[in-house]
């Protein structure tokens, strides 16, 4: 799977995509070729946002998330994230074409909140697994840092439940990465945008929003959380360690 999401906030719905590089070098010419340089970096600054397609069927996370409870959280919730998203973009593009002003302070608090509920949830939906096909342990190079940062996996599993568990309110439990020292670390994010660390790739991540869980689990956060484990995609998650290391 194709990630790049980790750069901080979406920039990669901007990246060129593989049929217009082909695209560009199929025309001639210095003047066809200064066209369609023009026409794609149009292109790329119209771009919005999209809910992206699980990988597994609504059903297939059961029993540690149901049907009802996955539908939901993907189709309303997420899809919530990405409208507020487009809305707020397509919005600051026709103030700024009109030369309008809009409320800046708002409109900026509004996008992280919602771009990074985007974000998030793509890493959610992506790491995850049916149960049948997850390993019960990390494996590979991903497998090997967590032992040697945090000495065994049962530790960091410990650690890693219980920021979670601890999170007041809403908001997520994620494993980072710091290039710098090459150290996992595990933080706690409030809502979706608040105590995220710039620059550190997340390499996993756990809602632990009331409505990731509410239908099946009602107030019961910690149930969920032990259910979680159980729908890892430990190999997807190895490859992914590998590709973020600088």
């Amino acid at each position: 799977m194709f990630r790049s999401i980790w750069i901080p906030f979406g920039f990669y719905s901007g990246l060129f995509r593989y049929s217009d590089l082909l695209g560009f070098y199929s025309d001639s010419g210095a003047n066809s070729a200064k066209q369609l340089i023009v026409k794609r970096v149009d292109n790329m600054a119209k771009d919005l946002y999209k809910l992206p397609p699980l990988k597994y069927g609504y059903a297939d996370l059961e029993p540690y998330i149901s049907e009802e409870q996955l539908r939901i959280h993907h189709d309303k919730h997420h899809q919530g994230y990405v409208n507020n998203t487009n809305a707020l973009l397509e919005m600051m593009d026709k103030a700024r074409k009109d030369g309008t002003d809009f409320d800046y302070k708002a409109t900026a608090k509004a996008l992280s909140f919602n771009l990074s509920g985007h974000v998030l949830h793509d890493f959610f939906w992506w790491e995850m697994t049916p149960a049948s096909n997850a390993s019960k342990e990390p494996v590979g190079e991903f497998a090997e840092a967590i032992k040697e940062d945090f000495g065994s996996f049962e530790r960091f599993k410990k650690e890693f439940s219980k920021v979670a568990s601890s999170v007041e309110g809403s908001g997520w439990a994620a494993l980072t990465f710091c290039n710098d020292t090459k150290r996992l670390g595990i933080v706690q994010i409030e809502k979706h945008n608040v105590n995220l660390v710039p620059d550190f790739p997340i390499i996993m991540d756990l809602d632990v929003w009331e409505h990731a869980y509410y239908i099946d689990y009602k107030n019961d956060r910690g149930k969920f959380i032990e259910g979680f484990w159980n729908i890892i995609d430990w190999e997807e998650l190895d490859k992914y360690f590998k590709k973020i290391q600088k």
